[in-house]
């Protein structure tokens, strides 16, 4: 385990793919196709660099205090109207005190948040824009408002009762739930997972202000030490002297397709001229949705891929992170490579209906799949991120392993859905072989066994998420 710890710590992932072309932001008019002949790859306008892209602002924000300071601003916090964090109020601490959101310095005020919902991203004082597409804000009920009263500063404690941060220079206004939900999802719908979780019962004010966050957070689940910061990603990525970072993201196990992309996308970089690109692997790790693979079984199977040697570690570094998922589709997918660009990668993969899942009510997918790729090539504040569609991968029957699909013999695959694949290892059968490693599909099977069966012995089919 030791050395599978060092293994991941050196060492991104996606979701389904369809695309055909790469679109960068650095040279917009610029379109390659994906099935490209490699010699093309050698005109994409994308300028190749030794240094890391800079932060949002050009500085990245980090808000825990000092050691030196600690005991002191526990002392501060004690002395200061309380207020009691939930599990996923302490992920967007945790999401801020590290610089994810840079450059916010703190859960929005009420300019932040509205900039947000309408805009998705927020203009700084020179002027420029920076991408943010999902509030992160703390709400607060009648009760609280009220014990607050005048003060200009609260502190924010966990559920045992532990000062986690100090909340300066405060602003409370309005909690508009209706117009957040229906903006940043596109629907109000009953059934969304994050609205049930955090905004149906929440409090009808929002409180903003800057964060002193009294220590690094943790959970003490065994995972801690993949919880890279943006600032010790990019400590790592110079370490090994990266000129390009690719990020790729997923909250679902990996399969051998995922890790096919993976290879390819950085054999593609090499021939763009770029001599030492680096895999940021960073599976979500804040809140999901009760039907996904819970995280440390996902970090046990990414664990076996690594082991059989599915993926390299001299050239990729696997990481959490440590954002709550919403599940908002195109929106939500602007904050995931909004967040990858404070830790210093300039190229996102994305693949089909990122951030998407079923719509809660009807019997259809809540949104367009392409949809992600097309708005991220478009999104203000993200032009200087390289966006990266990736291509379909399917199981080719003729060659028995991953493969890109060939339209010209559609015959040959087979396409196994991230639902058929659960349902497969929930009743322990097989996926055809080469399509993921064995020791990966023994964890997702022990996770399934894990559950309690129906009681015919058999799971039944899960809704597609």
């Amino acid at each position: 385990m030791a050395s599978m710890a060092t293994l991941f710590a050196q060492t991104t992932f996606p979701s389904r793919s369809l695309s055909q072309t790469f679109n960068t932001h650095l040279a917009p008019s610029s379109k390659v196709s994906v099935f490209a002949k490699r010699r093309e790859w050698r005109h994409v306008g994308v300028r190749v660099s030794n240094t890391l892209i800079e932060p949002d602002g050009g500085k990245l924000v980090e808000l825990v205090v000092r050691e030196a300071e600690r005991e002191s601003k526990k002392g501060e916090a004690l002395s200061l109207p309380r207020i009691k964090l939930s599990r996923i109020d302490l992920e967007w601490v945790h999401v801020l005190s590290e610089g994810w959101a840079t450059p916010l310095h703190g859960f929005m005020r009420e300019a932040e948040f509205l900039q947000t919902l309408h805009f998705n991203s927020l203009r700084l004082a020179d002027g420029s824009l920076v991408n943010m597409s999902v509030p992160i804000v703390l709400a607060i009920d009648d009760a609280q408002k009220h014990l607050i009263g005048d003060s200009k500063r609260v502190a924010l404690f966990d559920s045992k009762g532990d000062p986690v941060a100090i909340l300066n220079d405060i602003e409370i206004y309005k909690h508009p739930k209706e117009e957040r939900i229906a903006r940043t999802w596109g629907t109000t719908a009953p059934g969304l997972p994050y609205v049930e979780q955090t905004i149906t019962n929440a409090g009808n004010w929002l409180i903003g202000g800057d964060l002193e966050v009294i220590g690094p957070i943790k959970y003490n689940d065994g995972l801690d030490h993949f919880r890279l910061s943006p600032a010790e990603l990019r400590a790592e990525f110079t370490r090994r002297n990266a000129d390009a970072v690719f990020a790729f993201q997923l909250r679902n196990p990996v399969h051998n397709g995922h890790a096919l992309l993976m290879t390819d996308t950085r054999k593609r970089l090499l021939e763009m001229g770029y001599k030492n690109p680096v895999l940021l692997l960073h599976p979500l790790g804040g809140y999901t949705k009760a039907d996904d693979v819970p995280l440390d079984w996902r970090m046990k199977q990414h664990e076996k891929v690594l082991e059989d040697g599915v993926l390299d570690p001299e050239t990729t570094v696997v990481s959490i992170f440590p954002s709550p998922m919403h599940y908002a589709g195109p929106t939500e997918v602007q904050w995931h490579a909004k967040a990858r660009i404070n830790a210093g990668a300039n190229f996102y993969i994305v693949g089909r209906d990122p951030a998407g899942m079923s719509h809660p009510v009807e019997k259809r997918d809540l949104y367009d799949a392409d949809h992600g790729k097309k708005v991220l090539s478009m999104a203000p504040g993200l032009e200087r991120l390289n966006i990266l569609p990736f291509r379909v991968a399917a199981y080719d029957k003729t060659r028995g392993k991953m493969a890109f699909f060939d339209p010209s013999r559609p015959q040959d695959f087979l396409f196994i859905s991230g639902t058929k694949m659960r349902t497969l290892a929930r009743n322990k059968e097989s996926p055809p072989d080469g399509f993921m490693c064995p020791g990966g599909w023994k964890v997702l099977v022990e996770y399934y066994d894990s559950l309690v069966p129906s009681s015919n012995g058999k799971v039944p089919e899960a809704v597609p998420a």
